[in-house]
């Protein structure tokens, strides 16, 4: 897959409570309340950018994932304020990879890559994405 760096890509940052319910039994935030973090960053930055669900879906296209990378590095727990920091890193004809890093304070908990692509909708066919939805993120 040939990809083009996205020249100092905006970053959109949320900012999060840890709450009881993203516990696991561990005592600390579970695997799959990061995934989710990463995905609730990846659509507010799309909805910030112009691209909410409803958008998407008018120009007749959504994104779905197709991989995702996760690196854990540090345990969060209840009562914890963390950010999440996405940004789209590179770009390709239909898709796109987008970096999220998850902090407490200056902390790395956890680092994740996400290979979105952009397909038809309804259809689901990978579809070549609009130079003004790409321009939107950069």
């Amino acid at each position: 897959m040939v990809r083009s760096p996205a020249v100092s890509a905006p970053r959109h940052r949320l900012e999060l409570d840890v709450r009881g319910a993203d516990i696991d039994d561990l005592g600390h935030v579970g695997n799959v309340v990061y995934l989710a973090w990463v995905l609730h960053a990846a659509a507010a930055h799309s909805a910030a950018a112009g691209w909410d669900l409803a958008a998407l879906q008018r120009a007749g296209a959504v994104w779905v994932v197709r991989r995702h990378e996760i690196e854990y590095l540090a345990p969060a727990v209840a009562g914890d304020r963390i950010a999440v920091e996405t940004w789209v890193d590179a770009w390709d004809a239909a898709s796109c990879l987008r970096r999220t890093a998850i902090r407490r304070g200056d902390i790395d908990l956890c680092r994740a890559v996400t290979q979105w692509v952009l397909v038809g909708f309804p259809g689901g066919r990978p579809r070549r994405i609009p130079a003004e939805m790409r321009a939107a993120f950069e």
